[in-house]
């Protein structure tokens, strides 16, 4: 392990994850490392919260806040959740045990845009950060730090916070020395300059975290697994879905509106992105780029095949097949990919100057395009809106994906009014699913709906959104967007009730 600590002083700083826990203290507010369950502290939290639970046995209060880059894994959202240790967490989780906390209104929870995260930090519109737990590949001589797996806040924690804990990893590959692109030129306004970046390649930063070993209190050493989920393989649904937008490609390269290497592509996570990637490669594409926030296993295959050239990201989101790739052919894919902090991955300066592709999943969206993402049924959250929103507003174009029925078929993907807007109509360019692609491209709001119930509706619920569009093209108070507004709900209200978002009595069209 000391060949990971070259710092002299901080070799001596060295202790337990047990010992280490013991330094946080109720109502501290924590920031902690890691985005799509990689590089995140893995001994600290868990020890934190045995702690916890032993505090609660007592009878005694323990909570903290916690911050991060995005959602973490079992190791830190799950246990902690679990102990009942969070009174406020930020900005995106995906962990069962904390989403139902979240949800059963335990815990208070804000969701934000990624790219929002570092400067309202700044801001201090979170108030005073006391402490942060970061992991780390390395420590260097001078105190400067080989960065993790993903890059997320951190740069941002470790200036901000008072006090720093840190986790020096050795599962993760020491070979990452160099992948990552710390930027430094950020400041508070009126005092920003324009952040000199053109091309998804372009490094504009520093290969480590700079540190001030003083502010450190603890470094424990560890060895154990990012751990993520593999995403199950593309369907029959999500190849369909990342058909349509293929074929849309091709359209526009005939348009003269995209090059056969079209723009930086920014894709979400899951198996519908994964089916989209995999269908660039079956088309032909070579050499294309991606300036996004993860790198999950099917991006890592087009690199390893030429398809993408490279990309730039926060963050792996790799499964332990992926994971294994990697590390055995890190000397390739360190000249490929590009690690950086949160606040220039998701920087909306950046992606609009790139002229980024957004490809992100929704829960939901309505006939005239506004689309949520976060909220099943308006009051429940899933996971949050991540960056989805920092490139769907930016990017030249923004599209949304999503099966057209969940739930064996009882609720429509398509609605007449989302239960909860994250992307409104302004920012949805294009809305996907298995039974086509709407174009919302330069249409008003009518012709919105007419396209969107044409193109994406599945059978059993168009009827019904025609019905609906129909009669409140007639009967709305308005008719720029006609809603029927004491039924535009009524579909997930019934949901709610009954379990099924269909009527008892199909409409008659």
């Amino acid at each position: 392990m000391h060949d990971r600590i070259h710092h002299e002083g901080l070799l001596e700083r060295r202790m337990s994850a047990e010992q280490a826990a013991a330094l946080i203290k109720p109502g501290m507010t924590v920031a902690m490392s890691g985005f799509t369950g990689a590089g995140y502290p893995k001994a600290v939290p868990q020890a934190l919260a045995v702690q916890m639970e032993e505090a609660h046995a007592r009878g005694e209060d323990f909570q903290i806040k916690v911050l991060t880059g995005a959602s973490t894994a079992p190791e830190l959202d799950g246990v902690l959740a679990k102990a009942g240790g969070m009174e406020l967490r930020l900005p995106y989780q995906s962990d069962p045990t904390l989403r139902k906390r979240i949800n059963d209104g335990e815990l208070e929870y804000i969701d934000i845009h990624l790219g929002h995260v570092a400067q309202y930090t700044w801001f201090g519109f979170y108030g005073h950060i006391d402490l942060a737990v970061i992991e780390v590949v390395g420590i260097n001589e001078d105190g400067s730090l080989i960065p993790s797996s993903s890059v997320g806040n951190n740069k941002t924690w470790i200036e901000q916070a008072d006090k720093i804990i840190l986790e020096v990893n050795v599962q993760q590959a020491a070979a990452m020395d160099g992948m990552h692109d710390v930027y430094y030129g950020t400041a508070l306004p009126p005092h920003r300059k324009p952040i000199m970046l053109v091309n998804p390649d372009d490094r504009i930063g520093e290969p480590y975290l700079r540190l001030d070993p003083d502010k450190v209190i603890a470094v424990v050493e560890t060895d154990a697994p990012d751990r993520m989920t593999p995403f199950a393989a593309p369907d029959e649904t999500s190849t369909q879905i990342a058909g349509h937008l293929i074929d849309f490609f091709g359209d526009e390269i005939k348009a003269g509106r995209l090059s056969d290497k079209l723009l930086p592509l920014q894709s979400g996570v899951g198996n519908i992105a994964n089916a989209v990637l995999g269908g660039l490669a079956t088309s032909g594409y070579t050499g294309l780029t991606a300036y996004t926030e993860v790198i999950q296993d099917g991006m890592l295959e087009l690199i390893r095949d030429g398809v993408i050239r490279v990309a730039s990201a926060t963050s792996f989101s790799l499964s332990p097949a992926g994971i294994e790739e990697f590390n055995s052919n890190i000397e390739f894919y360190r000249k490929r990919i590009i690690l950086r902090t949160q606040e220039i991955s998701n920087h909306p300066e950046l992606i609009r100057r790139l002229g980024c592709i957004a490809m992100n999943g929704m829960i939901e969206a309505d006939i005239y395009g506004n689309v949520n993402s976060t909220h099943v049924a308006g009051t429940a959250m899933m996971n949050g809106i991540g960056g989805s929103g920092d490139f769907a507003r930016n990017g030249f174009l923004s599209a949304f994906l999503s099966p057209s029925t969940a739930k064996g078929g009882k609720i429509s993907g398509i609605v007449p009014m989302v239960s909860h807007v994250d992307h409104t109509e302004h920012d949805t360019m294009l809305i996907v699913t298995e039974r086509g692609l709407a174009d919302l491209r330069g249409l008003s709001p009518k012709q919105r709906a007419r396209t969107i119930i044409e193109k994406c509706a599945h059978p059993d619920f168009q009827p019904l959104l025609q019905d609906y569009f129909d009669r409140a093209s007639r009967e709305s108070f308005g008719k720029h967007t006609p809603h029927l507004l004491d039924e535009s709900l009524s579909w997930h209200h019934r949901f709610v009730e009954t379990g099924d978002s269909r009527p008892a009595v199909p409409a008659q069209v």
